[in-house]
């Protein structure tokens, strides 16, 4: 008999869940932390152009990127930190600008790009995915990457300090 009730119970649980899933605002389900902190500094060099770039170390800085960001000057950049090259995805969910995606192995040398990624303001948003395993990864101006002619095999430089990767 325990066991009847049991079996009873969990699916009204679970159809609970999912109304209530369900009726939540989707804003708050697919909002992005915003950082609480300022990001650290660093300066990357790639086939001889200097960057200043902003490190995103943290699930929440990497989460948000350059979201909401109306403007990237050309000599700025997002340089997002992974503890282990893997596989990496990314996606233009409320970013402003174009961007060209730089990948970088654990060696930092470059081995996937994504061009001219387009700004998207509405869902479904188009996947930018890296063809090898990724553990940098470098976002500057669309654009940027081919007027510095990066190809596959570029060498990422990286001066600074930019803390502890979670």
């Amino acid at each position: 008999m325990g066991q009847s009730v049991c079996m009873r119970v969990i699916p009204l649980i679970a159809a609970s869940l999912l109304m209530l899933l369900a009726s939540a605002p989707k804003q708050a389900i697919a909002a992005p932390p915003t950082p609480s902190r300022t990001l650290p500094q660093v300066d990357v060099t790639l086939n001889g152009y200097r960057f200043a770039a902003e490190a995103a170390t943290t699930n929440d800085s990497r989460a948000y990127g350059l979201m909401n960001r109306s403007h990237l000057d050309a000599h700025r950049a997002m340089l997002f930190v992974f503890r282990h090259a893997a596989p990496r995805w990314f996606w233009m969910k409320d970013t402003k600008i174009a961007l060209d995606m730089l990948f970088f192995d654990a060696q930092r040398k470059l081995v996937s790009m994504q061009l001219d990624a387009t700004p998207c303001t509405s869902d479904p948003c188009a996947i930018y995915p890296s063809d090898k395993p990724a553990k940098y990864v470098l976002e500057i101006a669309a654009g940027v990457a081919r007027q510095i002619r990066v190809r596959p095999g570029s060498q990422l430089r990286i001066k600074g300090d930019y803390g502890k990767v979670q």
